[in-house]
Order: C-alpha cells, then sequence, then structure tokens
C-alpha cells in the first residue's frame, strides 16, 4: 500500500539511467477511461520492474515525488488536450492509493493457487484496514468489499499495479484449475469497478486465452508483438544506445551488430484516440523503432566488453526445451531462421501460455515474448533479432539431432541456387534427396509431392512470398516464388508439379494456360519449372531418380 518512490529513486541515481518517464503521459490519457487496463509483457531484464516502480513513485499520494519528475523527461511534454480539458505532466501526480503487488512474493510459501490467492487478500486487507480503521467490514473479507467501502468513504481511488503477474502461468504450467481460479480473481476484483482509476498489470506472457476468449478482456495488451504507444519504452532505442556508447567511448557499430534487432511499431492504425486522428480524420503512420535488450547494452557499455549478457540472466526459459519439440518442420524452421531468414507465421491460436501448443507457429510465437524472436508485424515475420540471440540457439542445437534439420536448409539453399543457374540434372538430383529425407509419407500422390517439393524449396522463403495454388484466370498455378522488395532482382519462379507423367507436360501446361501473364509485373525476369515425379521406375534401372526437371526463361 502506497510503496513509495524510493526504489524508482534508487534507479534515477544509478550509474546508468535512461529516462522512461514520457510513459507516464500516455498512461494519464487512459486514467479514468475504459482503456484504463493496462497489460504490459515484456522478455526478462527489458526494464518491467523499473517501470512499475516508476508508476508507483508518481501516483501515490503519500510518496511527495515532485522533485524526483520535476527534471525527467515527463515533464517536457506537451498537455494531453482531452474533448473536456488539457492534461498537464503534473495532473495526476500524487492522486491516488497505490497498490503495489510482486505476484511471486504470495506464490513463496504457497502450495496451491488457492493458498496464493488467500494469502494476498490476507495482506492486501490488512494494510487498506490499517490506512482505514474506521471502515467496517462483516465475516466474508474479499478485496473488492473492503476497497469498494473504502471509496465510498474517502471517494479516492486505486491504481493497483501487479509485477509478475504471469509468474502462476510460467511455474505452475499445468494447474489450469488453478490459473482459471487466479484470472476469475483477478477479473472480479478489478473490471468495471469504479474504485479503480488504474491497473497496470506486467510480466513475461500476454494475458491467457481459453479458445479464442480471455477471462481479463478489459485489458488492453501491449505485447512485443503489438506495444502499440508504448513500443518506444519497451527497450533502449538506436537514440538512447548511441548516447550511452558516446559517454562511455564504446564502438556504437560493435554493440549494434550484437544486441540491435527487435523491431516495433509505435501504433497501430486507426487509432481514434490519437489527436491527428481527432483533428484531420487520419491516423498517424507508425514509427517503427529498432529496440535493444537494456541489460546487455548496459553491461556492454560499462564493462567494455562484448559478449553475451542477456541469456545468461536465467535458465527457467531454457531455449532448447521449446525448439526440440516435437511439430511438424519445427526443426527445419528454427535451422532456417539460424540461417538468416524470415519465417512467416499464424499467431492467433497460441493461447499465450507455456504448454499449450497446436503447432510449430504456437512455439514460435512463445519465443516471441520470451525475446528469443524478433518480430515484424507488418508481414508476420519472426527472425533471430541479433547475435547474442544466436548464439543462444547454437548452444541449444549442438546434439546430433539437429543435424538432419540443419542438412535439409542447406540442401535447400542449393536447390534455389541450381533452380537460378537452370541447372535441371542438379535440381532433379537435390529433388532427390530432399524427397527421400521428407519420408515415405510424400510419396502417395500429387498433393504429397507438394508438400514435398515446398519442403526442399524451404529455403526460397529467405527470397521470396511463396503462393500456393495462384489463380491465373485459366488455371492454378501449383506454386509461385514472388521475389521479396529486398531481392527485386532474382527471378520469379512459376513451379508445375507432375505426379507419374512427365515434365514435358507440366511444361506444356504452364505454357498452354499462360501462368506467365499473371505475373506481368515480372516479365523478363521469371523462370518456368516443371517437375515430375515417377514412382514406377525401379531401383534396378539406370535411369532410376524418380524425379525429372524441366526449367526455361518465360
Amino acid at each position: 500500500m502506497n510503496p513509495g518512490n524510493q526504489s524508482y529513486r534508487i534507479a534515477v541515481n544509478s550509474e546508468i539511467f535512461i529516462d522512461k518517464s514520457e510513459m507516464i503521459q500516455y498512461l494519464n490519457t487512459v486514467l479514468n477511461t475504459q482503456q484504463r487496463f493496462v497489460s504490459v509483457s515484456r522478455p526478462r531484464r527489458f526494464g518491467k520492474t523499473m517501470a512499475a516502480d516508476m508508476i508507483c513513485a508518481y501516483y501515490d499520494r503519500e510518496a511527495e515525488s515532485r522533485e524526483l519528475f520535476v527534471n525527467r523527461k515527463l515533464a517536457g511534454c506537451e498537455p494531453y488536450k482531452s474533448d473536456t480539458k488539457e492534461v498537464f505532466w503534473d495532473e495526476y501526480l500524487g492522486k491516488f492509493d497505490v497498490i503495489r503487488l510482486v505476484m511471486t512474493d504470495f506464490m513463496e510459501g504457497s502450495n496451491t493457487v488457492q493458498d496464493m490467492l488467500q494469502y494476498l487478500t490476507d495482506e492486501v486487507t490488512e494494510e487498506l484496514l490499517d490506512d482505514n480503521p474506521d471502515i467496517k467490514i462483516g465475516n466474508r473479507i474479499n478485496l473488492r468489499t473492503v476497497m469498494n467501502k473504502i471509496y465510498g468513504k474517502t471517494q479516492r481511488q486505486f491504481v493497483v499495479v501487479i509485477d509478475e503477474w504471469d509468474a502462476i502461468f510460467r511455474t505452475w504450467k499445468e494447474d489450469t484449475t488453478g490459473q482459471t481460479m487466479y484470472l476469475d480473481f483477478l477479473r472480479d476484483w478489478l473490471k468495471d469497478k469504479p474504485y479503480i482509476a488504474l491497473a497496470y498489470i506486467t510480466g513475461i506472457l500476454p494475458i491467457k486465452k481459453y479458445g479464442k476468449h480471455s477471462a481479463l478482456n478489459m485489458f488492453t495488451e501491449y505485447s512485443m508483438m503489438f506495444p502499440r504507444q508504448l513500443a518506444r519504452f519497451t527497450g533502449f532505442t538506436e537514440e538512447e544506445v548511441q548516447i550511452l556508447c558516446n559517454r562511455y567511448g564504446r564502438d556504437y557499430q560493435a554493440v549494434s551488430s550484437w544486441y540491435d534487432g527487435y523491431e516495433v511499431s509505435d501504433i497501430i492504425p486507426p487509432d481514434p484516440e490519437h489527436e491527428e486522428f481527432r483533428t484531420t480524420g487520419k491516423s498517424p503512420e507508425a514509427i517503427r523503432y529498432s529496440l535493444y535488450s537494456p541489460l546487455s547494452v548496459v553491461e556492454a557499455t560499462t564493462t567494455g566488453i562484448i559478449k553475451d549478457y542477456w541469456n545468461k540472466t536465467e535458465t527457467y526459459e531454457a531455449l532448447a526445451e521449446f525448439i526440440e519439440m516435437d511439430y511438424d518442420g519445427l526443426k527445419e524452421a528454427v535451422a532456417f531462421l539460424m540461417d538468416g531468414g524470415r519465417l512467416r507465421i499464424d499467431t492467433s491460436t497460441y493461447q499465450n501460455d507455456m504448454t499449450t501448443f497446436h503447432g510449430k507457429d504456437d512455439v514460435l510465437s512463445l519465443l516471441i515474448h520470451l525475446g528469443y524472436l524478433g518480430f515484424d508485424d507488418q508481414r508476420s515475420e519472426v527472425f533471430i533479432p541479433n547475435r547474442e540471440i544466436l548464439d543462444e540457439f547454437k548452444t541449444s542445437t549442438k546434439s546430433k539431432k539437429w543435424v538432419p534439420a540443419f542438412r535439409t536448409i542447406t540442401l535447400s539453399e542449393e536447390i534455389v541456387k541450381a533452380t537460378w543457374d537452370k541447372d535441371t540434372e542438379k535440381v532433379a538430383e537435390l529433388l532427390e534427396e530432399a524427397h527421400n529425407r521428407a519420408g515415405n509419407k510424400t510419396y502417395n500422390d500429387e498433393a504429397a509431392l507438394s508438400y514435398a517439393v515446398q519442403l526442399a524449396f524451404y529455403a526460397a522463403q529467405k527470397y521470396y512470398t511463396t503462393i500456393l495454388e495462384l489463380d491465373s484466370g485459366k488455371g492454378y498455378v501449383d506454386i509461385a516464388y514472388l521475389p521479396a522488395p529486398k531481392y527485386s532482382t532474382i527471378p520469379a519462379l512459376v513451379v508445375e508439379l507432375k505426379y507419374n507423367q512427365s515434365a514435358d507436360t507440366a511444361m506444356s501446361q504452364i505454357r498452354r494456360q499462360k501462368y506467365p501473364e499473371r505475373l506481368e509485373h515480372y516479365k523478363g525476369n521469371t523462370l518456368l519449372v516443371a517437375i515430375n515425379y515417377d514412382k514406377d521406375i525401379p531401383n534396378t534401372r539406370s535411369d532410376f531418380k524418380h524425379h525429372k526437371c524441366l526449367i526455361e526463361e518465360a
């Protein structure tokens, strides 16, 4: 209860302090609105606790923090103009009772979620009643009743700040009953309650979903996937790192090459709450930030030694535990990312926990929140953000079980380059090896052949956007590979597959159906790739290769 400003003062007085106080200005705009429920998720050691300390220091009515903030960036912010008034930087300074919770404190010594919630209720209620001794309560004590009575008598609202809010989902991973109880507790305590001016929860994971729904649907998520208006407060920005490097005489390019790489956007248009939208009717363009892990930058600039820091701090989220899960294509995806590739994924099915996975995309989604992968929200692509994280992947993939996955990616790179060289014999030979690696299930029909060829061309995702069954107007192109803007000079690929027919038949179909016309934008730089697999040729014949390939210019 009203924890004061000492923790934030310690941060301000530290040798390295990056001023993120402008974050308060944004929180003031959502205070006492429907958007007053804020959930911020970031990887470990990305400054979550310091931000929580700052919020407590600002709103705490007993903290007397004016002198602490008057020289911060917050004091230089332009007033926020609402429909009814101007909100200056100090409008809500010291105006609320603050309840500050660190969930791991209540988990210690608790054997179950129910025990933990009772412990939390007892401790917080005791402090509330000590501060409000004239409040009378009945036999059934809960936070909702106590805080409602206090608010009714004093008209003082609360700012609730919860750090490590998701620790239950990381520690008691399998206790789904307890997790549901915890979410219901938070909902009943916070949702639609007039005594809540602001609820700010922070952790590594976003809010747990059950199917497509969440018990805490009143919260707005600010995550590593979509940090929204809090993007520049998620980590250290390039400008902030440059200032630190200049102060300590460090090589910025060296620091950048090791620790830069997380990409985030600050606003997801349309944003009707933004001033520009209200005055012009148009949403502002999202500003993209390249972010650094704060811990790594602080260690590198103070010591002058560039090495792995962030991934050595804790081990409970071991990377190997997740990337070795038995999901089809996961290992190949990891090998591809380690080779510098970017992979488009579907993040919509991820349930925001550490146990519910339905495929490789869910695992990769978790790794975004844990900080092991960066995320491009414009293209829904994941990537390994920097050399420090790449080292962790290398450490986690040293065992022999990873050899086939790395061979698959190496083989795929060779196939793509042989295709560009129009080396049909080489492509057919490499397809044979790739097809064998894909397993017997890919030898059954044309659809299975398509799967095997896509796996063989896995590395093409580094250079192309892949489109299956592209409508050409006169039929459907089996697979089209369209060059990414970054690789605009490479040829587009039109791939036609046949099963137990001939490559000549496939090429004739491409020509007859005029598939290249659908790719008019790539006219003069398109390769036509015809592939046939003949399962009936016995391995006793000299032409036993199964695959035949033709490559021609459009």
